[in-house]
């Protein structure tokens, strides 16, 4: 599969202010980045750093009074069709160091107030299994409400609403598979398939000792991705945290096939 990305953004800034930018397809053994270019109105400076897990980059901005940019890029995703649901579960104590902290409390997700819940309403499953069930339960119960939640809402909002947009049944997905003992985390992707088109988070899942992106809301599938940067959720994914006030006016993504 290769799509082709065009993103446009457009903000003011009232002072100059410091920004990160992560809106780049990553660069990865199962997508693979070609025609890249990237247009910056004026900055006051430039760094490119590593993204969190070394997946993809951010941009160091100081910029002041307005910041356009223009992202294109065609992505060959070469992902391999890989059955995640009938995969196991890595034991805990084999675990390695950099997936640990994916099964940990963050920000938006506690899997400490779900335990009960998951061990319950999921009794006698496990693994990839265990994970679909997840999956299948959100999509099912969950309604696609955009405005329905904000840059505050938790998955435990997000759970008892049942509702939300993509961000927040990644939210509920990750806390649910973390209680269950499974290493997940957050994912922004471009994908296909997704209406209204934008910046996509889906979850990503520990198992058989590697992962897998997983899309709760059901709109996109794992060939038509491509990963754009990781996190414990979405305050590490961020297409732009801004370091100072910040006011849009314009956000436009596109994703299409190629050719």
């Amino acid at each position: 599969m290769i799509i082709q990305i065009r993103t446009k953004l457009d903000y003011r800034f009232p002072r100059p202010t410091d920004i990160l930018l992560q809106i780049e397809a990553a660069m990865s053994p199962d997508q693979q980045v070609s025609d890249a270019w990237i247009d910056l109105s004026p900055c006051d400076n430039f760094a490119r750093i590593a993204a969190q897990d070394g997946i993809g980059d951010r941009l160091w901005l100081r910029v002041q009074d307005r910041l356009t940019v223009d992202y294109r890029a065609t992505v060959a995703i070469v992902r391999p069709a890989i059955d995640w649901r009938v995969l196991p579960q890595v034991r805990l104590h084999r675990l390695s160091g950099d997936t640990v902290q994916y099964l940990m409390g963050s920000r938006y997700c506690p899997p400490d107030q779900f335990v009960t819940f998951v061990e319950s309403r999921f009794a006698g499953l496990e693994g990839g299994a265990l994970v679909a069930a997840i999956r299948d339960w959100i999509e099912s119960r969950f309604s696609y409400v955009p405005g329905a939640s904000d840059a505050n809402t938790t998955a435990v909002d997000s759970f008892v609403r049942r509702q939300g947009v993509c961000r927040d049944y990644a939210h509920v997905m990750i806390t649910l598979v973390r209680a269950a003992g499974i290493p997940a985390r957050m994912a922004s992707v471009y994908a296909l398939g997704v209406k209204p088109q934008d910046f996509h988070a889906v979850a990503e899942v520990y198992l058989g000792d590697t992962w897998h992106l997983v899309d709760p809301t059901g709109m996109a599938v794992a060939g038509s991705m491509a990963r754009i940067g990781v996190g414990r959720d979405a305050a590490d994914i961020a297409f732009m945290t801004s370091f100072g006030d910040a006011a849009m006016n314009h956000l436009s993504v596109a994703v299409q096939p190629a050719g």
